[in-house]
């Protein structure tokens, strides 16, 4: 086994033990907190992230996540190589008990993700890879746990879909969302929480998923190495330029990621 498939399965390992950890919680009662930025966090989170960092401990690779008190700039500048994780993508949809939240794990490399991994616990789901070795999908409610190479038909509607958040809308996206109607006719909205956005573009149920309100590294990084593998982007929407990880400030810009291919 090279390197890179010892981190392969080792994302795969944590996104399993962190299912667990999450729907032990979700399927009973729990606690809801408020942070100080006023997002929420159950015990979910805490768990899914200590489970995450427990199974990445054998890749020697630093991480950046929510739940994690990250390092300084100062520290990781010189970073090469870091896991950006999200133990619970969409803790508002879990909260709210919709099953529309997420497990993202991606691989930075030079400030790129270079492999992601996004699990639906609920469905007992993922889809991992990158550039280099392209998609797979894994049901991790079977026995098996045999990856699959993801398999991407060519869809059957001819509506053009755009992705909208469930818990997040802004005002901001009014000129962008007329520009693709003047390009694409009408204009089909699907509303979907967490960033199980980015699988419905990687397997062309979507076209656009526009995102011009607060973002982390963590809640797209891995869907930004999903999307590059497939020929899609993940674009700065003020610069055109794909979103780089591991910056100074964790915050990310506006951005469209887009799957038109």
């Amino acid at each position: 086994m090279n390197k890179f498939e010892l981190h392969i399965q080792a994302a795969i390992k944590a996104a399993i033990a962190a299912t667990h950890e999450i729907m032990d919680v979700y399927l009973n009662d729990f606690e809801t907190i408020i942070k100080q930025d006023g997002s929420p966090i159950t015990e979910a989170d805490i768990r899914s992230s200590k489970a995450i960092e427990h199974a990445l401990e054998i890749t020697q690779i630093p991480i950046i996540g929510e739940e994690m008190v990250n390092r300084s700039y100062e520290e990781r500048k010189d970073w090469t190589q870091c896991w950006v994780i999200d133990p619970v993508d969409g803790t508002r949809e879990f909260v709210n008990k919709n099953d529309e939240f997420a497990i993202n794990i991606a691989l930075v490399e030079n400030g790129s993700p270079i492999f992601g991994l996004i699990a639906s616990p609920v469905q007992q789901y993922m889809v991992f890879g990158g550039k280099e070795m392209g998609l797979f999908e894994l049901d991790f409610n079977t026995s098996t746990y045999s990856p699959t190479k993801l398999d991407i038909h060519t869809p059957t509607h001819e509506k053009f879909v755009v992705l909208t958040s469930r818990s997040h809308d802004s005002g901001m996206i009014t000129d962008y969302l007329d520009k693709l109607a003047s390009r694409y006719g009408d204009l089909t909205y699907l509303r979907k929480g967490s960033a199980l956005k980015f699988i419905d573009l990687v397997k062309k149920e979507a076209q656009s998923y526009p995102r011009f309100a607060p973002t982390m590294e963590w809640d797209v990084a891995a869907g930004q190495a999903l999307l590059e593998a497939v020929g899609g982007s993940v674009l700065n929407a003020e610069t055109g330029e794909p979103l780089t990880y591991n910056k100074p400030d964790l915050l990310n810009p506006f951005f469209v990621a887009e799957n038109l291919h």
